[in-house]
């Protein structure tokens, strides 16, 4: 299954769920298999490889962070061609003053926000097939 492609139906199936948790952003210069193993998204990039986490791991490994963040899953099985989607809800959070870190799985699109807004992230999220017109 592709996913949908359709951003009317996108933002109107958006589901936003808050995941339990605190999860932080580190970035390792050298491979780390601790790190990868306890990851739920790692990126390669030529500075340095950046590592998404729950916070207690990193605690508990004694990694540095400077971003606790709060994440949130769209329920919606969006497709990776879709057109349109992280606009939308990247622009109004913006209006809110939140900042937002996007994520692409193959079946979701996941959201970090700082911690202290992800209650508030979630009731925008939640408006947005009501609020928007695509």
């Amino acid at each position: 299954m592709s996913g949908e492609t359709n951003l009317s139906t996108l933002l109107s199936s958006l589901n936003p769920i808050l995941n339990k948790g605190e999860y932080v952003f580190i970035n390792l210069t050298e491979p780390n298999p601790m790190a990868l193993a306890h990851c739920i998204c790692f990126f390669k990039e030529a500075e340095g490889s950046t590592y998404i986490l729950n916070r207690s791991k990193a605690d508990e490994f004694q990694f540095s962070y400077d971003f606790v963040a709060a994440w949130i899953t769209l329920k919606v099985h969006s497709s990776l061609e879709a057109v349109g989607l992280t606009a939308v809800f990247s622009s109004e959070l913006a209006k809110n003053h939140i900042g937002c870190n996007a994520v692409a799985g193959y079946y979701h699109d996941h959201i970090f926000v700082a911690i202290e807004d992800g209650n508030k992230a979630i009731e925008i999220l939640q408006k947005i097939p009501k609020t928007t017109k695509s």
